[in-house]
């Protein structure tokens, strides 16, 4: 009796398709997709850990000294003792991130954005070069920690598979006393509907600065999209008064196309808690609003970045975050084709679509934002409302809980004048 041989190809650690045979059913007989994922190598991983942080300690390259802190309204660091200010390494100058895309074959994953592991300690105990003592850092609240001997700060620097540690941070660079300043105006322009208790308790010095997970993406795709289009050729009007009709004749064409495309900086949210965009029970949605971020300006990942700051950890894998990205694609492939289509004055009617992803590349990042929240009391919990201010660009959006009543009565006091005036319009002529 002959043994079944093993099974190799996705999730094995080979980098090649199997050679033909090997497999217990033939390839060629599985519909496409099942062949192609079947078939797949393996993704290529991208090592961008910090080997030179990886014992906690960022120290100040002129002094030594360990205190390091982010310097705001700037992408520099700067140490505490002796002032000496530096700048971190550009993600993508470091490792080609933002090369070659158009040459894009499969997929390629930084290995901070590499799949968690659910078994993943979130006690990290690093040995502070300093003193010798051992210090333990809880990443799920914290990225640094000082020592209680010798009072060396410490950071988490070294890539784990829990989703704490990036590829690479966008350091803030909008100051807390701006971002205060650009919520007080947000509001401001909306206070005549506010809700009462929201204005009594509005208090935007508690805004939070805040790293948010997010998976920035390349990829090299190609899209066919297929569809019929229409060419008024006449119009006419048939009837008089109420029975008056609008014929129109057009001529409809069949359309096809093709069209190849590389996207550069796709950015995801990569936590499933703000990707849920509930509107019965949160604003999360606001946060789209301030996009974009200049991520080209992103630094290799640095825990002294964060310090004085708050952090969400990332939980979604690449695989979770595929049917988004194929329908951001499928999105642009429709806008790159619409200059072609404006001859068609009726409109195009898209019918089917086909898009075929040639390569990604995955980096996770950290991307600054001002947070500041309002939890309006009602039904089922009430409502979460958030106004977010861009780090880097000042960019600022959100949601202020209104006065209900005051809406209406505002809909109606304008419904009325305005039916009065089409009144006096028709009774003159």
């Amino acid at each position: 009796m002959t043994s079944t041989p093993p099974l190799s190809g996705p999730g094995s650690a080979q980098d090649v398709p199997p050679p033909p045979g090997q497999l217990p059913v033939d390839p060629s007989t599985l519909p496409p997709p099942i062949r192609d994922e079947l078939l797949a190598s393996d993704p290529e991983t991208i090592d961008t850990a910090s080997t030179e942080l990886r014992d906690g300690l960022n120290q100040c390259p002129k002094c030594g000294a360990t205190e390091i802190r982010h310097r705001a309204g700037s992408d520099k660091l700067i140490c505490m003792y002796c002032r000496h200010e530096w700048t971190g390494l550009r993600v993508e100058e470091e490792f080609g991130l933002g090369d070659g895309i158009e040459k894009l074959k499969g997929t390629q994953i930084a290995s901070g954005a590499e799949d968690i592991q659910t078994d993943a300690e979130h006690l990290r105990t690093f040995k502070c070069g300093g003193c010798g003592a051992e210090v333990v850092i809880n990443t799920e609240n914290a990225m640094t920690a000082r020592c209680h001997w010798c009072r060396h700060l410490l950071g988490v620097n070294e890539q784990i598979p829990n989703g704490s540690v990036p590829d690479a941070v966008l350091p803030f660079y909008i100051k807390k006393q701006d971002s205060v300043a650009r919520i007080r105006q947000f509001v401001g322009k909306r206070r005549l509907f506010a809700l009462k208790a929201f204005k009594e308790e509005f208090t935007p010095e508690n805004v939070v600065g805040v790293y948010l997970p997010y998976m920035v993406v390349d990829a090299n795709a190609s899209a066919d999209v297929t569809g019929f289009g229409e060419i008024e050729t006449r119009r006419y009007t048939v009837g008089q008064g109420k029975d008056q009709k609008t014929y129109y004749d057009a001529d409809v064409y069949q359309i096809q196309r093709h069209v190849d495309f590389i996207v550069d900086d796709l950015t995801f949210e990569s936590n499933v808690e703000r990707g849920r965009l509930d509107v019965k029970i949160n604003t999360n949605n606001v946060i789209n609003a301030i996009l974009p971020f200049d991520t080209k300006n992103a630094v290799k990942w640095n825990a002294s970045y964060l310090a004085g700051y708050t952090s969400e950890k990332r939980d979604s894998n690449v695989q979770q975050l595929h049917p988004k990205l194929e329908d951001q694609l499928l999105s642009i492939a429709r806008a790159q084709v619409h200059p072609t289509t404006v001859r068609y004055g009726r409109g195009v009617r898209w019918e089917g679509e086909r898009l075929e992803v040639h390569g990604t590349r995955w980096v996770a990042m950290y991307l600054p934002v001002w947070l500041y929240s309002y939890h309006q009391p009602g039904h089922n919990g009430g409502m979460l409302h958030y106004i977010a201010v861009n780090g880097r660009t000042g960019e600022t959006m959100g949601s202020v809980p209104v006065q209900q009543w005051k809406l209406i009565m505002a809909a109606l006091t304008v419904g009325t004048i305005l039916e009065s005036i089409a009144l006096w319009l028709i009774a003159r002529s």
